[in-house]
Protein backbone atom coordinates (compact mmCIF):
# COMPACT_ATOMS: atom_id res chain seq x y z
CA UNK A 1 0.00 0.00 0.00
CA UNK A 2 0.83 3.44 -0.41
CA UNK A 3 3.46 4.60 2.29
CA UNK A 4 2.77 8.44 1.84
CA UNK A 5 -0.52 7.37 3.47
CA UNK A 6 0.90 5.40 6.23
CA UNK A 7 -0.74 6.50 9.58
CA UNK A 8 1.89 4.75 11.80
CA UNK A 9 4.93 6.93 14.17
CA UNK A 10 7.20 4.85 15.61
CA UNK A 11 9.59 7.46 16.93
CA UNK A 12 10.87 8.72 20.48
CA UNK A 13 8.14 10.51 22.33
CA UNK A 14 6.42 10.98 18.55
CA UNK A 15 2.49 10.83 19.14
CA UNK A 16 0.96 7.85 18.03
CA UNK A 17 -2.54 8.32 15.39
CA UNK A 18 -4.50 6.40 17.90
CA UNK A 19 -4.02 7.25 21.61
CA UNK A 20 -5.30 3.81 22.83
CA UNK A 21 -5.74 3.41 25.93
CA UNK A 22 -4.72 6.36 27.62
CA UNK A 23 -7.30 8.61 27.67
CA UNK A 24 -8.47 7.72 30.88
CA UNK A 25 -5.12 8.98 32.43
CA UNK A 26 -5.02 12.03 30.07
CA UNK A 27 -8.43 13.16 31.64
CA UNK A 28 -7.31 12.28 34.91
CA UNK A 29 -4.29 14.31 35.17
CA UNK A 30 -6.36 17.37 32.91
CA UNK A 31 -8.58 17.08 35.92
CA UNK A 32 -6.07 17.40 38.44
CA UNK A 33 -4.38 20.41 36.19
CA UNK A 34 -7.52 22.64 36.09
CA UNK A 35 -8.16 22.12 40.19
CA UNK A 36 -4.55 23.37 41.17
CA UNK A 37 -5.26 26.04 38.64
CA UNK A 38 -8.84 27.27 40.47
CA UNK A 39 -6.85 26.93 43.76
CA UNK A 40 -8.60 23.45 44.66
CA UNK A 41 -5.94 20.91 46.45
CA UNK A 42 -4.21 18.15 43.80
CA UNK A 43 -1.47 15.83 43.69
CA UNK A 44 1.08 16.05 41.46
CA UNK A 45 1.32 13.07 38.81
CA UNK A 46 4.27 11.00 38.06
CA UNK A 47 4.00 8.26 35.11
CA UNK A 48 6.36 5.55 35.52
CA UNK A 49 6.82 2.33 33.26
CA UNK A 50 9.38 0.75 30.70
CA UNK A 51 10.28 1.84 28.30
CA UNK A 52 8.29 2.35 24.72
CA UNK A 53 4.52 2.31 27.40
CA UNK A 54 4.24 6.17 26.36
CA UNK A 55 5.23 7.86 28.94
CA UNK A 56 6.90 10.80 26.85
CA UNK A 57 3.94 10.73 24.51
CA UNK A 58 1.55 11.57 27.55
CA UNK A 59 3.91 13.68 28.87
CA UNK A 60 3.22 15.53 25.15
CA UNK A 61 -0.33 15.42 25.39
CA UNK A 62 -0.76 16.69 28.72
CA UNK A 63 1.88 19.92 27.55
CA UNK A 64 -0.25 20.83 24.61
CA UNK A 65 -3.60 20.77 27.20
CA UNK A 66 -1.58 22.75 29.41
CA UNK A 67 -0.37 25.36 26.17
CA UNK A 68 -3.89 24.97 25.11
CA UNK A 69 -5.12 26.36 28.21
CA UNK A 70 -2.80 29.16 28.44
CA UNK A 71 -1.28 27.67 31.44
CA UNK A 72 2.26 28.06 32.16
CA UNK A 73 3.94 24.89 31.23
CA UNK A 74 7.79 24.17 31.48
CA UNK A 75 9.41 21.29 29.95
CA UNK A 76 12.45 19.46 30.16
CA UNK A 77 14.36 16.22 29.59
CA UNK A 78 16.76 15.14 32.53
CA UNK A 79 19.66 13.50 30.78
CA UNK A 80 22.83 12.15 32.69
CA UNK A 81 25.12 14.33 33.93
CA UNK A 82 23.45 17.62 34.09
CA UNK A 83 22.02 19.44 37.59
CA UNK A 84 18.55 20.34 38.06
CA UNK A 85 19.50 23.81 38.69
CA UNK A 86 21.14 24.39 34.73
CA UNK A 87 17.39 22.88 33.37
CA UNK A 88 15.37 24.65 35.23
CA UNK A 89 17.07 28.27 35.28
CA UNK A 90 16.47 28.94 31.59
CA UNK A 91 13.34 26.95 31.06
CA UNK A 92 11.29 29.28 33.96
CA UNK A 93 13.54 32.19 32.62
CA UNK A 94 11.34 31.76 29.08
CA UNK A 95 8.26 30.51 30.86
CA UNK A 96 8.00 33.88 32.91
CA UNK A 97 8.35 35.89 29.53
CA UNK A 98 6.03 33.79 27.87
CA UNK A 99 3.88 34.46 31.01
CA UNK A 100 3.79 38.35 31.02
CA UNK A 101 3.86 38.69 26.98
CA UNK A 102 1.09 40.88 25.54
CA UNK A 103 1.34 42.68 28.88
CA UNK A 104 3.05 45.21 31.15
CA UNK A 105 5.26 43.37 33.57
CA UNK A 106 2.98 42.60 37.05
CA UNK A 107 4.88 42.80 40.31
CA UNK A 108 4.77 38.83 40.89
CA UNK A 109 6.86 38.39 37.50
CA UNK A 110 9.23 40.99 38.18
CA UNK A 111 9.82 39.70 41.30
CA UNK A 112 9.75 35.62 39.81
CA UNK A 113 12.63 37.23 37.82
CA UNK A 114 14.63 39.12 40.51
CA UNK A 115 14.29 35.21 42.24
CA UNK A 116 15.62 33.47 39.29
CA UNK A 117 18.36 36.28 39.35
CA UNK A 118 19.19 35.44 43.01
CA UNK A 119 18.99 31.60 42.19
CA UNK A 120 21.43 31.86 39.45
CA UNK A 121 24.28 32.52 42.46
CA UNK A 122 23.63 28.05 42.52
CA UNK A 123 26.03 28.31 39.45
CA UNK A 124 29.27 28.58 42.01
CA UNK A 125 27.89 25.09 43.41
CA UNK A 126 26.60 23.95 39.95
CA UNK A 127 28.90 25.20 37.55
CA UNK A 128 27.19 23.73 34.11
CA UNK A 129 24.52 26.57 33.99
CA UNK A 130 24.02 30.18 33.11
CA UNK A 131 20.89 32.42 33.00
CA UNK A 132 21.22 35.92 31.49
CA UNK A 133 18.59 38.31 33.36
CA UNK A 134 17.90 41.91 33.03
CA UNK A 135 16.71 42.25 36.71
CA UNK A 136 19.01 42.75 39.88
CA UNK A 137 18.58 40.47 42.54
CA UNK A 138 16.17 40.60 45.40
CA UNK A 139 18.55 40.22 48.72
CA UNK A 140 17.62 37.32 50.69
CA UNK A 141 15.61 35.85 47.84
CA UNK A 142 16.45 32.48 46.28
CA UNK A 143 20.61 33.25 47.04
CA UNK A 144 21.42 31.31 50.19
CA UNK A 145 23.51 28.99 48.14
CA UNK A 146 21.12 26.43 49.40
CA UNK A 147 19.22 24.16 46.79
CA UNK A 148 16.51 23.08 48.89
CA UNK A 149 16.13 26.56 50.28
CA UNK A 150 16.74 28.22 46.97
CA UNK A 151 14.61 26.18 44.88
CA UNK A 152 11.85 26.36 47.20
CA UNK A 153 11.54 30.42 47.34
CA UNK A 154 12.33 30.48 43.61
CA UNK A 155 8.97 28.00 43.07
CA UNK A 156 6.58 30.03 45.56
CA UNK A 157 8.02 33.34 43.27
CA UNK A 158 6.57 31.67 40.26
CA UNK A 159 3.58 30.31 41.72
CA UNK A 160 2.70 33.94 43.22
CA UNK A 161 3.22 35.22 39.51
CA UNK A 162 1.34 32.94 37.56
CA UNK A 163 -1.37 32.99 40.13
CA UNK A 164 -1.39 37.06 39.77
CA UNK A 165 -2.39 36.18 36.04
CA UNK A 166 -4.45 33.15 36.57
CA UNK A 167 -2.47 30.68 35.62
CA UNK A 168 -0.31 27.83 36.83
CA UNK A 169 2.94 27.06 36.54
CA UNK A 170 3.07 23.16 34.83
CA UNK A 171 6.34 21.53 35.71
CA UNK A 172 6.65 18.68 33.26
CA UNK A 173 9.48 16.68 33.48
CA UNK A 174 10.58 13.53 31.24
CA UNK A 175 13.29 10.88 32.46
CA UNK A 176 13.10 12.18 36.39
CA UNK A 177 15.14 9.09 37.26
CA UNK A 178 17.98 10.68 36.33
CA UNK A 179 17.76 13.71 38.74
CA UNK A 180 20.46 13.27 41.89
CA UNK A 181 18.40 12.20 44.97
CA UNK A 182 19.45 15.41 46.41
CA UNK A 183 18.34 17.78 43.91
CA UNK A 184 15.50 15.03 43.42
CA UNK A 185 15.02 16.05 47.04
CA UNK A 186 14.92 19.70 46.96
CA UNK A 187 12.12 19.73 43.72
CA UNK A 188 9.61 17.70 45.92
CA UNK A 189 10.42 20.20 48.92
CA UNK A 190 9.71 22.81 46.69
CA UNK A 191 6.49 21.82 45.60
CA UNK A 192 5.68 20.83 49.19
CA UNK A 193 5.71 23.76 50.01
CA UNK A 194 3.64 25.62 47.11
CA UNK A 195 1.20 22.88 47.66
CA UNK A 196 1.25 24.30 51.72
CA UNK A 197 0.42 27.83 50.41
CA UNK A 198 -2.43 26.36 47.84
CA UNK A 199 -0.34 27.83 45.04
CA UNK A 200 -1.11 26.99 41.04
CA UNK A 201 2.08 25.00 41.03
CA UNK A 202 1.85 21.21 39.62
CA UNK A 203 4.39 18.89 38.40
CA UNK A 204 3.58 16.01 35.85
CA UNK A 205 6.72 13.66 35.61
CA UNK A 206 7.61 10.81 33.62
CA UNK A 207 10.47 8.43 34.34
CA UNK A 208 11.31 4.35 34.71
CA UNK A 209 9.96 2.18 37.55
CA UNK A 210 12.98 2.96 39.86
CA UNK A 211 12.02 6.50 40.17
CA UNK A 212 9.48 5.08 43.21
CA UNK A 213 12.17 4.55 45.11
CA UNK A 214 14.91 7.44 44.00
CA UNK A 215 11.68 9.50 45.35
CA UNK A 216 10.60 7.74 48.55
CA UNK A 217 14.45 7.98 49.48
CA UNK A 218 14.34 11.55 48.91
CA UNK A 219 11.68 12.59 50.86
CA UNK A 220 9.43 9.94 53.18
CA UNK A 221 6.00 11.86 52.21
CA UNK A 222 6.72 11.87 48.46
CA UNK A 223 3.90 8.96 48.49
CA UNK A 224 0.83 11.46 49.83
CA UNK A 225 2.21 14.74 47.94
CA UNK A 226 2.29 12.56 44.40
CA UNK A 227 0.00 10.12 42.06
CA UNK A 228 1.69 7.48 41.01
CA UNK A 229 0.74 6.13 37.95
CA UNK A 230 1.94 2.74 36.43
CA UNK A 231 1.62 2.64 32.41
CA UNK A 232 2.52 -1.03 31.24
CA UNK A 233 1.77 -2.52 27.60
CA UNK A 234 -2.10 -1.89 26.37
CA UNK A 235 -4.89 -4.39 26.99
CA UNK A 236 -5.89 -6.66 23.92
CA UNK A 237 -8.45 -4.41 23.16
CA UNK A 238 -6.52 -1.30 23.72
CA UNK A 239 -3.79 -2.72 21.54
CA UNK A 240 -5.92 -3.97 18.38
CA UNK A 241 -7.64 -0.23 18.66
CA UNK A 242 -4.18 0.89 18.63
CA UNK A 243 -3.79 -0.63 14.94
CA UNK A 244 -7.12 -0.95 13.55
CA UNK A 245 -8.27 2.43 14.27
CA UNK A 246 -5.42 4.05 12.01
CA UNK A 247 -5.58 2.20 8.92
CA UNK A 248 -9.64 2.24 9.08
CA UNK A 249 -9.03 6.24 8.63
CA UNK A 250 -7.23 5.70 5.73
CA UNK A 251 -10.27 3.86 4.47
CA UNK A 252 -8.03 0.68 4.44
CA UNK A 253 -8.71 -2.53 6.33
CA UNK A 254 -6.73 -5.11 7.99
CA UNK A 255 -7.68 -8.36 8.95
CA UNK A 256 -8.85 -9.70 13.00
CA UNK A 257 -5.89 -12.47 12.38
CA UNK A 258 -3.58 -10.09 11.29
CA UNK A 259 -4.22 -8.12 14.33
CA UNK A 260 -4.21 -10.60 16.82
CA UNK A 261 -0.92 -11.36 15.43
CA UNK A 262 0.72 -7.92 15.59
CA UNK A 263 -1.20 -7.90 19.18
CA UNK A 264 0.57 -11.00 19.81
CA UNK A 265 4.34 -9.83 18.59
CA UNK A 266 4.65 -6.68 20.21
CA UNK A 267 3.35 -7.68 23.18
CA UNK A 268 1.15 -4.93 22.97
CA UNK A 269 3.68 -1.95 24.07
CA UNK A 270 2.90 1.33 22.38
CA UNK A 271 6.27 1.50 20.47
CA UNK A 272 6.25 -1.81 19.23
CA UNK A 273 2.91 -0.95 17.72
CA UNK A 274 4.11 1.32 15.45
CA UNK A 275 6.90 -0.15 14.15
CA UNK A 276 4.30 -3.26 13.60
CA UNK A 277 1.68 -1.38 12.41
CA UNK A 278 4.39 0.86 9.85
CA UNK A 279 5.91 -2.27 8.63
CA UNK A 280 2.77 -4.33 8.26
CA UNK A 281 1.47 -1.45 6.00
CA UNK A 282 4.57 -1.01 4.05
CA UNK A 283 4.44 -5.36 3.19
CA UNK A 284 0.76 -5.45 2.24
CA UNK A 285 0.27 -4.91 -1.65
CA UNK A 286 -3.21 -3.89 -1.41
CA UNK A 287 -5.99 -3.72 1.55
CA UNK A 288 -6.83 -5.99 3.54
CA UNK A 289 -3.53 -6.35 5.64
CA UNK A 290 -3.43 -10.12 6.29
CA UNK A 291 -1.67 -12.13 8.57
CA UNK A 292 0.81 -12.92 5.70
CA UNK A 293 1.67 -9.32 5.33
CA UNK A 294 2.18 -8.90 9.28
CA UNK A 295 4.70 -12.74 9.10
CA UNK A 296 6.26 -10.81 6.17
CA UNK A 297 6.58 -7.61 8.01
CA UNK A 298 8.00 -8.74 11.35
CA UNK A 299 11.74 -9.55 10.39
CA UNK A 300 11.83 -5.91 9.07
CA UNK A 301 10.31 -4.68 12.38
CA UNK A 302 13.01 -6.35 14.23
CA UNK A 303 15.51 -5.38 12.29
CA UNK A 304 14.68 -1.79 12.81
CA UNK A 305 14.28 -2.30 16.50
CA UNK A 306 18.01 -3.59 16.52
CA UNK A 307 19.21 -1.15 14.69
CA UNK A 308 17.69 1.71 16.49
CA UNK A 309 15.16 1.50 20.00
CA UNK A 310 17.91 -1.41 21.18
CA UNK A 311 21.24 -0.58 19.91
CA UNK A 312 21.48 2.62 20.91
CA UNK A 313 21.09 1.51 24.52
CA UNK A 314 23.18 -1.44 23.84
CA UNK A 315 26.50 0.83 22.05
CA UNK A 316 26.38 2.73 26.03
CA UNK A 317 27.49 -0.43 27.45
CA UNK A 318 30.71 -1.49 28.90
CA UNK A 319 31.79 -5.52 27.59
CA UNK A 320 31.32 -5.89 31.19
CA UNK A 321 28.09 -5.12 31.38
CA UNK A 322 27.31 -6.45 27.91
CA UNK A 323 28.15 -10.11 29.69
CA UNK A 324 25.82 -9.40 32.60
CA UNK A 325 22.84 -8.75 29.87
CA UNK A 326 23.21 -11.64 28.24
CA UNK A 327 23.30 -13.73 31.51
CA UNK A 328 20.26 -11.87 32.19
CA UNK A 329 18.81 -12.78 28.65
CA UNK A 330 19.55 -16.33 28.60
CA UNK A 331 17.23 -17.13 31.84
CA UNK A 332 14.45 -15.22 30.02
CA UNK A 333 12.55 -11.95 30.01
CA UNK A 334 12.54 -11.77 33.92
CA UNK A 335 12.96 -10.86 36.76
CA UNK A 336 16.06 -12.75 37.83
CA UNK A 337 17.28 -13.15 40.71
CA UNK A 338 20.82 -11.62 41.11
CA UNK A 339 22.40 -14.42 42.46
CA UNK A 340 21.07 -16.30 39.56
CA UNK A 341 22.25 -14.15 36.91
CA UNK A 342 25.90 -14.21 39.26
CA UNK A 343 25.38 -18.39 38.86
CA UNK A 344 24.41 -17.76 35.19
CA UNK A 345 28.11 -15.84 34.96
CA UNK A 346 29.69 -18.45 36.72
CA UNK A 347 30.37 -15.85 39.57
CA UNK A 348 29.64 -14.98 43.04
CA UNK A 349 27.24 -12.16 43.50
CA UNK A 350 29.52 -9.92 45.01
CA UNK A 351 31.79 -9.79 42.13
CA UNK A 352 29.40 -8.00 39.69
CA UNK A 353 27.53 -5.94 42.35
CA UNK A 354 29.25 -3.02 40.66
CA UNK A 355 28.06 -3.75 37.25
CA UNK A 356 24.35 -4.36 38.10
CA UNK A 357 24.45 -1.26 40.00
CA UNK A 358 26.03 0.76 36.88
CA UNK A 359 23.36 -0.50 34.61
CA UNK A 360 20.93 0.40 36.95
CA UNK A 361 22.35 3.79 36.70
CA UNK A 362 22.53 3.75 33.10
CA UNK A 363 18.42 3.08 33.17
CA UNK A 364 18.97 -0.84 31.79
CA UNK A 365 17.43 -2.61 34.54
CA UNK A 366 15.62 -1.70 38.00
CA UNK A 367 14.97 -4.10 40.47
CA UNK A 368 11.04 -4.74 40.47
CA UNK A 369 11.90 -6.31 44.78
CA UNK A 370 14.57 -6.70 46.74
CA UNK A 371 17.37 -8.71 45.19
CA UNK A 372 15.60 -9.31 41.82
CA UNK A 373 16.84 -7.69 38.62
CA UNK A 374 14.80 -6.71 35.36
CA UNK A 375 15.55 -5.13 31.74
CA UNK A 376 13.64 -1.71 31.56
CA UNK A 377 13.77 -2.36 27.99
CA UNK A 378 10.71 -4.79 26.80
CA UNK A 379 11.79 -7.43 24.42
CA UNK A 380 15.77 -6.98 25.52
CA UNK A 381 16.70 -10.32 26.50
CA UNK A 382 15.60 -11.43 23.12
CA UNK A 383 17.42 -8.70 21.36
CA UNK A 384 20.74 -9.72 23.72
CA UNK A 385 20.32 -13.07 22.26
CA UNK A 386 20.01 -11.96 18.71
CA UNK A 387 23.34 -9.72 18.97
CA UNK A 388 25.27 -11.58 21.45
CA UNK A 389 24.17 -15.84 19.78
CA UNK A 390 25.97 -18.51 21.44
CA UNK A 391 27.08 -16.35 24.95
CA UNK A 392 25.36 -18.01 27.61
CA UNK A 393 27.20 -16.22 30.35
Amino acid sequence: MDPRRNPFAPGAGTPPPELAGREPLLERSLVALDRIRAGRPARSTIFYGLRGVGKTVLLGAVRDAVEAERMLAVTIEAPEQRSLPALLAPSLRAGLLRLDRGARAGEGVRRALRALAGFAKLKVKYSDFEVALDLEPEPGLADSGDLDLDLADLVVAVGEAARERDSALVLIVDELQYVAEDQLAALISALHRANQKRLPVTLVGAGLPQLLGQMGRAKSYAERLFEFVALGPLDGTAAADAIRLPIEREEETIRLEAVAAIVADTQGYPYFLQEWGKHSWDAAEASPITAADVAAARAAALAELDASFFRVRFDRLTPAEKRYLRAMATLGPGPHRSGDVAEALGVKVSSVAPTRNSLIAKGMLYSPAHGDTAFTVPLFDQFMRRVMPGEGG
